[in-house]
């Protein structure tokens, strides 16, 4: 018994030791994510942190600690606030109207009927081109002139005069935020589409023999399904919209005055053109806050509607 009382750990420890090095093993695989993580997140976080209370101009090694006199700066800067307003108004505004277009729309391409690959790829195809290319060339189009591509069309068929697409403030907004939602409807669509054609077609069966009207089963099968199909177009929305500095650039450099003016803008701007290191740090820092709480805030009401739904 003795004997066996000794060779028991030592048969054990075989067991043990391949459980061990299978942990290490795991562990290194997530050495490259945590070099990454560490490399473009974490030091550029600390190094903006930094800065963020410092005078440091980008280029002079000597750098004075201010406190918070750059947060205070950011308050009341007219273009940084018109900045962060509009950019609110961009994400929430393209998330709100692409998923209820992009939603139908699935629904629509999902069904059988002559052309469909193609029609599917017409919705899909402003998706490819890059969002600056496609800022330019609605630049065109939407020009406030009498040469702009819509402006002539209604002078050419109703002799109306030229629009301010471009030059009026609020019509600016509206024609950037209409830009964004026809260049990603179509790629939302799709991917609504790949959940839709998920969805067992015998459920669909079961409520037309139940009775159930189109509209009743699309409120009862069709949206509870595509529930985290909503939460990840959104979230994916949500986060392009908030970081979006390439389309209202090209379409109308952030005029007129602040109206189009973004908070990515806003930080190069002041970080690199006016040489304001320190307050673009700020600035970002508090933007980051931002991002982050709208985030979390809809990751908690989309899995409670999730919930609810399902």
């Amino acid at each position: 018994m003795a004997a066996l009382g000794t060779r028991a750990p030592a048969a054990l420890s075989w067991l043990v030791e391949p459980k061990r090095l299978e942990g290490l093993r795991l562990q290194a695989f997530l050495l490259p994510i945590g070099v990454v993580f560490a490399v473009l997140f974490a030091i550029p976080l600390a190094q903006s942190l930094y800065f963020s209370v410092t005078d440091f101009n980008g280029y002079s090694t000597e750098v004075n600690f201010v406190g918070l006199d750059n947060y205070r700066k950011i308050f009341s800067d007219p273009s940084m606030l018109a900045g962060l307003g509009f950019t609110l108004l961009f994400a929430i505004g393209t998330t709100v109207i692409v998923t209820v277009l992009a939603i139908p729309l699935a629904v629509l391409l999902n069904r059988r009927f002559f052309g469909r690959n193609v029609v599917r790829a017409v919705f899909f195809f402003p998706a490819i081109p890059s969002i600056a290319i496609l800022g330019l060339v609605w630049g065109f189009i939407l020009s406030p002139l009498g040469s702009g591509a819509i402006n002539w069309t209604l002078d050419a068929v109703a002799g109306l005069a030229p629009v301010p697409w471009l030059s009026n403030g609020t019509l600016a907004q509206f024609s950037v935020i209409m830009v964004a939602v026809w260049s990603s409807t179509g790629w939302h669509a799709i991917l609504y589409l790949a959940y839709l054609q998920s969805i067992p077609g015998d459920y669909y069966e079961a409520a037309r023999v139940d009775g159930a009207s189109p509209r009743q089963s699309f409120f009862s099968i069709t949206l509870p399904l595509l529930a985290p199909a909503v939460t990840i177009s959104s979230l994916l929305l949500m986060t392009g919209g908030l970081k979006v500095y390439d389309l209202p650039y090209t379409l109308t450099k952030g005029g007129p005055g602040y109206a189009t003016f973004t908070i990515t803008q806003s930080i190069i701007q002041s970080g690199i053109a006016q040489a304001k290191f320190g307050q673009a740090s700020a600035l970002a820092v508090v933007f980051m806050l931002v991002v982050g709480a709208i985030v979390a805030v809809q990751l908690v009401v989309s899995s409670r509607l999730e919930g609810r739904l399902s």
